[in-house]
């Protein structure tokens, strides 16, 4: 099970000196399991299955965990991949995910990204009119086997997460079938390109309801078979629903399932699942988030305002949601000793109440506040599950803290740990050289 596999991995990382006292570049390291990756991959990969014969994408969103690596697995999984920037298709393409296992979206696309796409054969989804209007010119003047779609935005409004809702009235993201004229110039879009065979929506991520979710999804369906009555035929061929499965941040419990999504959906928008369209989704934290542990050294430990506080080497540079926003992204922390065995047992003193600290130079910097945990002390090891997705992989410089090293690991059944390299540890050397280290004097005139 995932919380065995964490604990050996936890202790093995210990032994093998990915955490290290002596070395800046190790106080600190991620960790990804393999195995939980496959398995959640396989999940989604079957919840579809089990309610459409259609063909279906799976498209990573790359944005959640921008690894090549990572990427390379989930193709070996089955899956492709959902990029929003040139430098997310080039993770992409170099961990060797083909064009027509990928998929653009983003609200600021370039001339120069849509030529880009369209030459490679990548699927587009045009973000507004004016993209469509510019992707009629690029078509034009160089034909293109890409399948294009448009974004859609079903205005049906927001989650718990405003940052993460994307189907609010005045959202960024998309046409917004509610405002007035908007549904029929979408449609009459449609009808003036035979060529494009795509509709796409995302309601949004963590904190939407799973009912919300579906909503959105049968308004596209719904909007799909509106073009397709006024065409007289199928140009919409396939519907891409977007990702933004919840993720469970409380317990290793893995819900809400992608089978319950699948299932609701089925039930929501019964004909996008006859056979008739072709689905692409677009999951991300709820494929990773599960998956990605975060270690960290004790490093001091102190009472202020009869409060204990545990200063610890992970902070704002890996969990930068959780420091600047605590109540909508709170994380567990779990307490290990030195030698990176569970702080627990009759002898550890439980439900201390106390901060744990990051390194940052800011009293905002904490991973936890007020947490009831086994009294914290120095070389302790704490461990900060759930940060598969949209943590360690998306470093925040504050202090020029350096980058960890990111670490996947598997685990055999006679308990050994077997880690390997995904991004090694950032040195000194490179932080300097990335702040200019080579042009001392460049502004001395």
């Amino acid at each position: 099970m995932a919380s065995y596999r964490r604990d050996q991995a936890v202790r093995a990382a210990v032994e093998q000196g990915l955490l290290s006292p002596s070395d800046p570049s190790r106080q600190i390291v991620a960790l990804l399991d393999t195995a939980g990756i496959r398995a959640s991959a396989a999940a989604l990969v079957s919840a579809f299955a089990a309610v459409t014969d259609a063909p279906v994408l799976h498209a990573f969103a790359v944005k959640a965990t921008p690894l090549v690596p990572v990427l390379r697995l989930l193709y070996d999984c089955g899956l492709g991949v959902e990029v929003a920037s040139p430098g997310e298709l080039a993770l992409a393409r170099a961990a060797g995910v083909p064009p027509s296992r990928t998929v653009l979206d983003s609200p600021a696309k370039t001339p120069a990204e849509l030529r880009q796409a369209l030459a490679l054969g990548i699927a587009v989804n045009a973000d507004n009119l004016q993209e469509l209007a510019r992707i009629d010119a690029l078509i034009a003047s160089a034909p293109t086997a890409s399948p294009i779609g448009l974004r859609v935005n079903p205005q049906i409004g927001a989650g718990t997460i405003g940052a993460l809702s994307t189907a609010t009235a005045t959202s960024k993201f998309g046409v917004g079938l509610r405002d007035e004229g908007a549904r029929e110039a979408v449609v009459q879009a449609y009808l003036d390109r035979p060529w494009m065979r795509r509709l796409h929506t995302h309601t949004g991520s963590q904190g939407i309801p799973l009912a919300l979710m579906a909503e959105g999804v049968a308004t596209a369906h719904a909007l799909a078979e509106e073009i397709n009555a006024k065409a007289g035929r199928q140009q919409v061929d396939t519907i891409d629903i977007g990702g933004g499965l919840p993720v469970n941040f409380v317990t290793d419990e893995e819900t809400p399932t992608y089978a319950e999504y699948a299932e609701l959906l089925a039930a929501t928008a019964p004909g996008l699942f006859d056979g008739r369209y072709g689905i692409v989704t677009e999951f991300g934290r709820s494929l990773l988030a599960k998956h990605g542990t975060i270690l960290a050294r004790v490093e001091y430990t102190k009472t202020s305002g009869a409060r204990p506080i545990a200063v610890t080497h992970a902070g704002v540079q890996v969990a930068t949601r959780t420091v600047y926003a605590p109540d909508s992204w709170p994380l567990r922390v779990l307490a290990y000793d030195a030698d990176g065995r569970p702080r627990t047992g009759p002898e550890i003193p439980q439900d201390v109440v106390q901060d744990v600290a990051g390194p940052a130079c800011f009293a905002g910097d904490m991973l936890a506040t007020a947490r009831p945990l086994p009294l914290l002390r120095p070389d302790d090891i704490v461990a900060v599950p759930d940060t598969g997705a949209y943590y360690f992989a998306h470093h925040y410089a504050y202090n020029s803290l350096p980058r960890p090293g990111v670490h996947g690991f598997t685990v055999a059944d006679d308990g050994a740990v077997s880690f390997v390299t995904v991004r090694r540890p950032q040195s000194l050397d490179e932080i300097v050289a990335e702040s200019g280290g080579e042009r001392p004097d460049a502004l001395l005139g």
